[in-house]
């Protein structure tokens, strides 16, 4: 039979720590363990919670991170993890971004881009390809929503003004602001990027939509093009 947490010496048992000390007491394994309830034939969760950890270190990303960066196929490579444990380790990477973002979202500024990076942070920096979201804001900079309008290739994502625009006039946005991630960790704009917020621009002009901004998200870096004075050139 399985080994539970229960069966642990009660000062090994992370339930009890966490009530003894709070949950920031608690290892990175023993919060694995935690969710994990119980290991496998001969391995109790915590142990089942430290291989996984020690599957990461031969990965690109090391520790925690590497369950936002590994499919259910990849973490049922570990021993001891079928598919509802896979499946419950990555909700566990997708609960952590959506946390981060709702934290986010109160300080939320339009003209403000560090609280537009920080929103977008932990959903865009973990991603392998590159990902356009477009915010669609009204008159007075609300939101009206947000779309992904595409997901490129490992380092360039491939869009149009008129996949923009076409969201853009769907949800009657008069301001639009634009987010996208490089997965090198590198927020440093391309020539393609500011080849396409120009003509982003331009396409917005004529449409009397706005582009008041793009955000490049790197790996806890971002760059802003209104930030840098890109949008300056356009001053009458």
């Amino acid at each position: 039979m399985n080994e539970t947490i229960k069966e642990l010496p009660e000062s090994e048992r992370p339930y009890e720590k966490c009530i003894r000390e709070g949950a920031g007491a608690l290892s990175d394994g023993e919060l694995l363990a935690v969710i994990l309830r119980s290991g496998t034939r001969g391995s109790n969760s915590v142990a089942l919670a430290n291989e996984i950890l020690n599957y990461m270190k031969a990965s690109s990303y090391p520790g925690l991170p590497g369950l936002l960066h590994s499919s259910v196929k990849d973490l049922m490579k570990i021993h001891g993890i079928g598919e509802v444990k896979a499946i419950q380790l990555k909700c566990i990477g997708e609960l952590s971004k959506r946390i981060a973002a709702a934290s986010a979202r109160p300080q939320l500024c339009f003209e403000n881009p560090a609280t537009i990076a920080q929103y977008y942070m932990e959903q865009l920096r973990h991603e392998e390809q590159e990902l356009m979201v477009c915010m669609m804001l009204d008159g007075r900079n609300h939101l009206l929503g947000e779309q992904v309008i595409t997901r490129g290739t490992a380092n360039a994502t491939l869009i149009t003004p008129r996949e923009v625009y076409m969201e853009a006039l769907r949800h009657h946005a008069l301001n639009l602001i634009l987010v996208h991630n490089h997965p090198g960790g590198d927020p440093t704009p391309s020539g393609a990027d500011t080849d396409v917020t120009m003509r982003m621009y331009r396409a917005g002009e004529l449409l009397g939509i706005q582009l008041l901004d793009h955000v490049i998200i790197g790996d806890h870096r971002y760059v802003s093009f209104r930030e840098q004075g890109f949008f300056k050139q356009f001053a009458v």
